[in-house]
């Protein structure tokens, strides 16, 4: 039809979903071929109870393993055409899905243009007319970095850097200062028109990696104890963790759990996303499986302020929590095709053009940008009343909700974020009560799930396994949960005594990231480009 405009394919990047062009765990799968005879093969991903079983599966079927994906419990596989239907029918087959150019995760769905009404959606531009936009509270971005772009100019202050990279604000991945843009734009380079959630917060970049996306828990970790070490100093009221691991350890026992526990009860509102690997049950991921901190999945508000035409994100990770069978996530916003702050020359950047809206935003979807629209109204909450706990906070943002699109507790939890029923409805409840603590005891590998990563460059490059940080040195959970976290004590910690490397995926230089972030519009994002 002359005039038609064409819907953009959407590619969902999540941690739960290993590069395509890589073999995890080091030698490459062996190429298969389908049995002649059989008629023309096609390409396929076969996910099954295991990798084993998957690959068995096809080897049943008449079809060849391509390449291992243990990271979805799956192989990439040719298949005849003729054994798909007995193939998706085999008891060991959980899936069977296209392997095409575009994607192992995809939602090719059509999808509005990206907007930034999501502000509306949620009532923030209610709240700023009361007088209310996020001043004088800080909110740390455990992230890629956060760029010192036009619309975020002079809230950018107080970073560190956890990498090898050596600056917070180079933002050479590009997830940071989108998330960055989503929480606290100001909008100045579109007049106001793209704003974020509290235009006037303080940010606090804390980098965890670098151009390849890629980090491990150690990082994570480290980053946790500093922003607690110097919360008083920088006056960090928020902690937005744009981020999670597939990890099944029980939030009892995990270090990471541990963590943001700690961070909750130093007086930080920890807010998390729950993950892209929905819509199936138990997607949501670590740390968003710890009952404490504030859990976000993502809403498609359909690029109007209405919510009555809002609907699930595909993507947004689906509860109860796989180790406990807790009900999460605890609400949602929206997350699908909105506009964040573009960080020019980075890697998202430079492989996704086409996701360019002007010369300063970017258009993408994800849980990542609904935990950003929360811990923007967090801000927004705390700015008007900074007495309150993060436990009140919690509770203000739940329980003044508005209905979900669902009304399911473990898909959209309490419903969809309403800032402003949220900034007057004067309640000082708390949540929480009764909510056994994580005692952190568990192995520092199992936080990691199917984490596969390599540290260091060129000769020095290794496999990061086991009980060792990306520092390369020895766990020390004793000295992690027995010492005070203060701005003292991070000088003499274990973190500060050695030169952090930034991690990579094992066996290929730069095939995705290991966040729970992103889907990134009309490109070859995550694809065999990248092969």
């Amino acid at each position: 039809m002359t005039g038609a405009r064409t819907r953009p394919t959407v590619v969902c990047l999540a941690l739960a979903i290993a590069a395509v062009g890589a073999a995890v765990g080091g030698a490459p799968a062996a190429q298969g071929r389908a049995v002649r005879g059989d008629g023309p093969p096609t390409n396929v991903i076969v996910q099954g109870v295991s990798r084993q079983s998957a690959a068995a599966a096809v080897g049943r079927h008449r079809g060849g393993v391509v390449r291992d994906l243990p990271i979805v419990n799956g192989v990439a596989a040719r298949v005849p055409r003729s054994a798909l239907a007995a193939l998706a029918a085999d008891p060991g087959v959980r899936a069977v899905s296209p392997d095409s150019p575009m994607a192992v995760q995809a939602d090719a769905s059509p999808v509005h243009d990206a907007s930034a009404v999501f502000p509306k959606v949620v009532g923030a531009d209610r709240v700023w007319k009361d007088g209310w936009q996020g001043a004088g509270v800080g909110v740390a971005l455990i992230d890629t970095g956060i760029a010192k772009v036009g619309d975020l100019s002079g809230r950018v202050r107080n970073g560190v850097d956890l990498t090898d990279e050596g600056d917070p604000y180079l933002d050479s991945f590009g997830h940071g200062t989108f998330v960055a843009g989503i929480l606290a734009g100001d909008g100045h380079a579109s007049g106001g028109a793209n704003s974020g959630i509290a235009p006037r917060a303080d940010l606090i970049p804390v980098k965890i990696a670098g151009r390849s996306g890629a980090s491990d828990v150690s990082h994570i970790l480290a980053a946790i104890q500093w922003v607690v070490s110097f919360r008083d100093k920088y006056g960090i009221r928020v902690l937005n963790l744009s981020l999670g691991t597939d990890s099944t350890q029980s939030y009892l026992r995990s270090p990471l759990n541990y963590a943001v526990e700690r961070a909750w009860d130093a007086g930080i509102v920890v807010v998390a996303s729950a993950s892209n690997s929905g819509p199936a049950p138990k997607t949501v991921a670590k740390p968003g499986d710890d009952p404490l901190v504030i859990t976000v999945g993502a809403v498609d508000d359909q690029a109007t302020v209405t919510r009555d035409d809002d609907v699930m994100a595909g993507f947004s990770g689906v509860g109860p929590t796989a180790a406990d069978g807790l009900d999460k996530p605890d609400l949602v916003a929206p997350g699908r095709s909105v506009l964040g702050l573009r960080a020019p020359g980075s890697a998202v950047d430079d492989a996704n053009p086409n996701s360019r809206v002007g010369s300063d935003y970017f258009r993408g979807s994800g849980t990542s940008f609904s935990a950003a629209v929360v811990s923007g109204a967090a801000a927004l909450l705390l700015s008007k009343e900074p007495g309150l706990t993060p436990d009140q906070v919690k509770y203000r943002l739940t329980s003044t909700a508005a209905p979900g699109p669902v009304g399911q507790l473990n898909v959209d939890g309490a419903g969809c974020l309403d800032a402003y029923r949220a900034a007057t409805t004067g309640t000082l409840t708390a949540a929480n009560s009764g909510i056994a603590r994580s005692r952190g005891q568990g192995a520092l590998r199992l936080d990691r799930g199917s984490l596969d990563v390599a540290i260091g460059d060129g000769t020095d490059k290794e496999r990061l396994g086991g009980e060792r940080t990306a520092q390369k040195k020895a766990w020390n959970p004793g000295e992690y949960r027995g010492q005070p976290w203060n701005s003292s004590r991070w000088y003499a910690s274990q973190w500060a005594s050695s030169r952090w490397y930034s991690t990579r995926w094992y066996g290929t230089d730069f095939a995705s990231s290991r966040w729970y972030s992103t889907r990134w519009y009309g490109n070859r994002w995550y694809a065999t480009a990248w092969e």
